[in-house]
């Protein structure tokens, strides 16, 4: 192990993201089985927010459109504000619910890739069943640091704005410049900063027992040393995050080109979509050990590793990957 933890505090990027898919590939039944009972309801949940919410939308803008062509106080002219109301309300209902069904699968499905992948580096024997047994164990841990780090990005966002509006009222080209480079620059890097600490703070909630601000905090500094390699996966993820959301919003939601080619082009952001949010919790757990062999912290001693060998006793398997 102690070979093996040397060899892993040197992967950088390109062997992160080999290691990450070899995991899946190697044990591709019991990724099967989570991604279908987590994964692909989260994946459908989240193109259905983007379809549905471009419809309702797209109502309200009707509704709204023949207020400038209509005569004030007549009977259509009423109406119109009550129809674009009700649709509004609609949206935010919909957002809501939908909020809280991306939560809870994302929950799961977190919790459920991150428990396999800590026993692949463990050696321990994992089944679709230990995994669930396990799960009410961790899920209330994710939540809290879910909400951490939702309370994280708020905070930074809410500090930006603040700061681009402070400073867009004195009138110099210095400030001008100033804030271009910070809204092109600085300010994405502390998104995507963030969003590392994030990651591995999720990671940390269901192996450890701590969680919160106190795994945001043991993130910040189990990163250091391989803050570039993450950095680097994270910023790789946000932008096929960013291009699959892109893609299905033109070609799908607003219904450009014909209809086989939105079908064509739906299946595949969903196929893509499906990869990326099995990919992310395993790729993350990756990195956590590679952080963790870095620090020579030792991986065996995880409090998840406890729980999940007393769930895995009633149905031991010898530990042994599927044929590739």
């Amino acid at each position: 192990m102690d070979r093996e933890q040397e060899e892993r505090r040197s992967l950088g990027f390109f062997a992160v993201v080999k290691e990450s898919i070899k995991i899946i590939f190697t044990w591709r039944k019991i990724f099967s089985q989570i991604t279908l009972s987590f994964i692909l309801p989260l994946a459908l949940i989240f193109l259905a927010h983007m379809e549905i919410s471009a419809i309702l939308l797209a109502k309200i803008h009707h509704n709204k459109r023949p207020l400038s062509h209509s005569k004030a106080n007549t009977p259509r002219y009423n109406k119109l504000p009550d129809f674009a109301t009700l649709n509004t309300i609609d949206l935010l209902l919909f957002t809501v619910v939908d909020f809280v069904l991306v939560g809870a699968f994302s929950l799961l499905s977190t919790s459920a890739v991150v428990c396999t992948t800590t026993c692949v580096y463990t050696s321990k024997s994992i089944t679709f069943g230990g995994v669930m047994r396990v799960l009410p164990k961790v899920w209330k841990r994710l939540l809290i640091t879910y909400l951490w780090s939702f309370l994280g990005f708020f905070v930074y966002i809410v500090v930006s704005t603040a700061s681009s509006y402070f400073f867009a009222i004195i009138p110099s080209p210095i400030i001008v410049l100033a804030q271009a480079f910070v809204f092109l620059m600085l300010y994405p890097s502390g998104l995507v900063y963030i969003n590392v600490i994030s990651g591995l703070a999720d990671v940390i909630s269901v192996v450890e027992d701590i969680y919160g601000i106190q795994a945001m905090f043991k993130s910040k500094n189990l990163i250091k040393g391989k803050l570039g390699v993450s950095l680097a996966i994270n910023l790789l993820l946000l932008i096929v995050s960013m291009a699959i959301q892109i893609v299905f919003y033109v070609f799908v939601a607003l219904g450009h080109g014909s209809g086989f080619l939105r079908l064509g082009v739906a299946i595949l952001c969903f196929l893509f979509l499906l990869n990326l949010l099995l990919f992310a919790p395993v790729v993350q757990t990756v990195i956590y050990f590679v952080c963790k062999s870095y620090h020579h912290e030792n991986i065996d001693k995880s409090p998840l590793v406890d729980h999940l060998e007393v769930h895995l006793l009633a149905d031991y398997l010898p530990p042994q990957a599927d044929n590739v």
